[in-house]
């Protein structure tokens, strides 16, 4: 019994003051930490991460500045409470949704563009209901009415389906050819400038003037002439066809051979065929035109 307290005590044994306790000699120490090549990735881990962040620091205020970034907006792009405002010239390369477009109040609105330039009205499916396609060669408008009106909300020019209407005062064609129609034309006055000729011409058919209850030509200062290839007919339906003048002349009526009547003294009566041509015969104490009557064959 004697060995095993002996062996007990001197491993509980306690350390009093001034005691010294010796380490086993096979005892390990173990560092706690990162040492040798792990501290030295870290470190340079670390400064990697610092380079990036300073050269991202200094792009983002590069492209900051270069953008014109400020409190109001983007550049030439302001944000106000009425919208976006834009100065100077700016592309798009993309649609542009806007409900109002405006310029500015000292100058005018310009679209640009180097093909064409296309504004498009939709309804709420989606669909295109009117289209204005300005082109290099041609401006095209898609739409069941063309409207044109004044300042006042008077009405200047109409497009539709049906007809073509000018509500102005007086239609001015400055083209040196003039109007050219291809079908009738109905208007209650046709009149040329006070300097120039007023001028209706047919060149491979025949002209037309039907009016109701009369036509009116007049030349207030000139004269009235109508040529024809063919025939020109003057008829009245319920009316008489009145020549209202100081002095008509015929001077192209085929004359008839002279008689001997000494009557004549070179004067004509006008004779008249049953067909309606005119001609003249020499004029005797009675009339001679059953002696010409032979010009009506």
């Amino acid at each position: 019994m004697e060995p095993s307290i002996q062996m007990v005590r001197e491993q509980y044994t306690t350390t009093t003051q001034g005691t010294r306790l010796e380490r086993p000699e096979n005892q390990y120490v173990y560092k706690i930490g990162i040492y040798g090549w792990r501290k030295r990735c870290l470190y340079l881990f670390v400064l990697l991460l610092l380079i990036v962040l300073v050269v991202n620091f200094a792009l983002t205020i590069w492209i900051l500045k270069v953008m014109w970034f400020s409190t109001t907006g983007m550049g030439h792009l302001h944000v106000t409470k009425e919208g976006l405002r834009l100065e100077g010239e700016s592309e798009f390369l993309y649609p542009l949704y806007a409900k109002e477009i405006h310029s500015r109040v000292d100058s005018s609105l310009l679209l640009q563009s180097v093909h064409n330039v296309t504004l498009n009205a939709r309804n709420s499916d989606g669909e295109v209901t009117g289209r204005l396609n300005v082109g290099p060669k041609m401006v095209e408008v898609h739409g069941q009415q063309f409207q044109i009106s004044s300042i006042d909300g008077k009405l200047l020019f109409t497009v539709d389906e049906n007809e073509v209407a000018v509500g102005t005062d007086k239609l001015r064609v400055t083209g040196p050819e003039g109007a050219l129609f291809e079908h009738s034309v109905a208007t209650p006055l046709v009149r040329a400038d006070a300097s120039k000729h007023l001028r209706l011409e047919s060149p491979t058919r025949s002209l037309s003037m039907n009016a109701p209850k009369g036509i009116n030509i007049k030349a207030q200062a000139g004269n009235i002439e109508a040529l024809s290839q063919m025939d020109i007919k003057l008829h009245s339906r319920d009316g008489v066809l009145s020549l209202d003048a100081g002095t008509v002349r015929l001077p192209k009526l085929p004359e008839g051979t002279k008689g001997g009547s000494d009557w004549s003294q070179d004067l004509y009566e006008i004779c008249v065929c049953p067909d309606g041509k005119l001609y003249l015969a020499a004029a005797g104490r009675y009339s001679t035109c059953q002696e010409y009557s032979h010009v009506c064959q």
